[in-house]
């Protein structure tokens, strides 16, 4: 018993310190750009590009929030700007959609390359794919009739206090916040572990993620992500691939899958304060990860080792090793 204390107390320390040194600088960074002006900029620079998708050019500053922070701060700026902006519940959903799959890229795309993944991937999976899911929907619901009618908010947030002691300790809430659900996290992994229930879980969902090319040893981070989240299950994500523990093609379709799914209970019930529709922000984003995960592992186990190593993963990660599929 104490030995596996012990190891438990090792696992925190570690999972902890790997992802505290990783997030705080890149959060110092990202508040120097929001002072500078880049998100500004960036919206500017998205504005045409909303208009793609069926949203009005306003928008392009609530997604440049999103990609720069987080979640809540683009929620913060769209309830600001649709005071003056009426969207459709069919709008709101694309926006939602976009926003769940590039958020906090700064802090999130750091995570995937210290996993081994190369930030060219992740930019045009989170990217890409919120483009590509957006334009999807946003055609869907307008060829089908779906959803056009105005949005309507029951719920509005306070405003943040301004300066920077109000962020430095909203940053030290949200960096404990981690602290304890990495310290729970941890401790329940490690007594499901003991008692089979992980076992268990991996047999139930083995059918699944072979489909989409993860092989087993990938199933407990893979499970972490999805429900966690990458800012909350980083540090585990990194260790495992540190580790050697799985195959390095399993990490890479791993984390491919949570580039666009993960979070997925916290995140799709905040969009849904928006105003946004489950049909898109939970089971158009199930279905469309399934299906491009199937496909883009699929077409990347015929690519050779030397691809892989030049235009997919990182350098300092472990040796290939062949994926298992169906």
């Amino acid at each position: 018993m104490r030995a596996a204390f012990s190891e438990l107390g090792r696992d925190i320390y570690q999972v902890s310190v790997t992802l505290f040194r990783l997030m705080i600088p890149v959060i110092i960074v990202v508040k120097i750009l929001e002072e500078l002006g880049a998100v500004e900029y960036l919206g500017l620079f998205l504005g045409p590009v909303m208009q793609s998708v069926g949203l009005p050019e306003s928008m392009g500053l609530v997604w440049a929030t999103t990609i720069v922070t987080n979640i809540y701060g683009g929620m913060l700026v769209f309830f600001y700007i649709q005071q003056t902006e009426v969207l459709t519940v069919a709008q709101v959903t694309v926006l939602s959609i976009m926003m769940l799959l590039a958020h906090a890229l700064p802090v999130e795309a750091r995570i995937a390359q210290q996993a081994g993944v190369r930030l060219r991937v992740t930019l045009l999976l989170r990217i890409g794919g919120a483009l590509l899911l957006g334009a999807i929907l946003h055609h869907f619901y307008s060829f089908f009739g779906l959803l056009q009618e105005p949005v309507k908010l029951i719920w509005q947030p306070e405003m943040p206090a301004p300066g920077m002691l109000a962020w430095a300790l909203s940053q030290l809430k949200s960096l404990l916040m981690i602290q304890v659900v990495i310290i729970v996290l941890l401790t329940a992994l490690k007594v499901l572990k003991v008692i089979g229930i992980e076992k268990m879980i991996g047999v139930m969902l083995r059918p699944v993620l072979r489909l989409i090319g993860i092989g087993r040893e990938a199933t407990t981070i893979t499970i972490v992500g999805v429900t966690l989240g990458l800012s909350f299950g980083g540090g585990l994500l990194i260790k495992e691939a540190r580790a050697g523990h799985v195959a390095q093609r399993d990490i890479f379709a791993s984390m491919c899958l949570l580039a666009v799914c993960h979070s997925i209970i916290e995140d799709t019930l905040l969009v849904m304060v928006l105003g946004a529709d489950l049909s898109g922000v939970l089971w158009g984003r199930l279905l469309f990860t399934f299906v491009l995960l199937a496909v883009f592992t699929r077409l990347l186990n015929h690519c050779p080792d030397a691809f892989w190593r030049s235009h997919l993963v990182n350098r300092h990660i472990k040796p290939l090793a062949p994926v298992e599929t169906s």
